[in-house]
């Protein structure tokens, strides 16, 4: 990349790990990024936190060779699963452990997500919901005051996010195919998407493993097509949805004593961030209802920025090194190794 980092004074190691990838970045205290690198997803839940930390070790290590370092001054890390701070605390000795910085601060990695999305110079204000392959919100106040969920699933009073919607609809169209339920096209779209003729075809193919379960996430887009072609059990599920992103981002800003504040409210996650016509429009108007001076913002942002930007606010960094900071990654694909 050009840039080396000459110590490791003010120097911060970023990382964001979700659950299918893994980005990490070397900052110079000034914000010019020295070194990057791209990895495997972080699942301490499947794997155990040793190996998570392993594999995410790999990662850690090629960005800071790239920087020329070992070590740096902060590790910021943003991890998919921290979602107790039980396990918060876990990760952060395990990263502790393995001496990559003086100092560590683990969140979960829906906080990249709101740092990231926060407008350029805004103060560390608003909430976040994020919808990928699951779906969490968190809310930050410039004085620490934070609001979370646990966001570990249906035992959590959760549902959304694109593995859910695949088993919704996967439910659906299973009774509209066998009688049990009414008529819905997702009975065609969901076997045709993956070039089957019915639903038995398609049901057999994932319990046999024929097609991996891991692919279900393609299903969440078929969903949000069918229902924009007006298919009424589709759009009950999206509706479904913008419901659930509002609750949870209402709850967050009350606890926040936000109702009534002009507050950005960031919306990120591969569901949201394409923001699909129908779930945009249902997301908006149902905050209008609850939180009327809220403002939406969809964010494209990659999340290894926040984490970035979460270590240079720790080292009292702002003004131009966030600028340099945001410049590299402005870029809608910044350099990777």
């Amino acid at each position: 990349m050009g840039v080396t980092v000459a110590d490791t004074s003010g120097a911060v190691l970023a990382i964001d790990a979700g659950n299918s990838k893994t980005d990490v970045a070397v900052v110079a205290a000034d914000g010019r990024v020295a070194g990057t690198a791209r990895g495997a997803g972080f699942q301490p839940p499947r794997v155990g936190v040793r190996q998570a930390v392993d594999t995410l070790a790999d990662t850690v290590v090629r960005a800071l060779a790239e920087a020329g370092l070992d070590r740096v001054a902060h590790v910021s890390a943003c991890l998919a699963n921290a979602d107790l701070p039980v396990e918060e605390q876990e990760l952060a000795e395990a990263l502790r452990a393995r001496g990559w910085g003086r100092t560590v601060d683990v969140r979960n990695d829906t906080f990249a997500i709101l740092r990231a999305g926060l407008p350029a110079g805004a103060p560390p204000l608003g909430v976040a919901v994020v919808c990928g392959a699951g779906i969490n919100c968190v809310g930050l106040t410039p004085d620490g005051r934070t609001a979370r969920f646990p966001a570990i699933g249906r035992i959590s009073g959760d549902w959304g996010g694109g593995w859910g919607l695949a088993e919704e609809a996967l439910w659906h169209a299973a009774r509209a195919a066998d009688g049990r339920g009414g008529p819905t096209e997702l009975a065609r779209t969901l076997p045709r998407h993956f070039g089957l003729p019915d639903m038995a075809a398609l049901i057999e193919a994932l319990h046999l493993g024929r097609i991996e379960a891991v692919r279900r996430h393609e299903l969440a887009p078929v969903l949000f097509a069918t229902a924009a072609g007006g298919d009424g059990v589709a759009r009950s599920l999206v509706d479904r949805l913008a419901d659930e992103v509002v609750a949870m981002a209402a709850v967050a800003l009350d606890r926040l004593d936000l109702l009534d504040a002009e507050v950005p409210v960031l919306l990120g996650g591969s569901v949201l961030a394409a923001t699909h016509a129908d779930l945009d429009a249902g997301i908006r108007a149902r905050l209008a209802s609850r939180a009327p001076r809220a403002a939406p913002l969809v964010v494209t942002a990659r999340p290894v920025l926040g984490a970035a930007l979460l270590g240079l606010d720790r080292a009292g960094t702002e003004g131009p090194a966030h600028a340099r900071l945001r410049a590299h990654y402005a870029s809608p694909t910044p350099p990777l190794p």
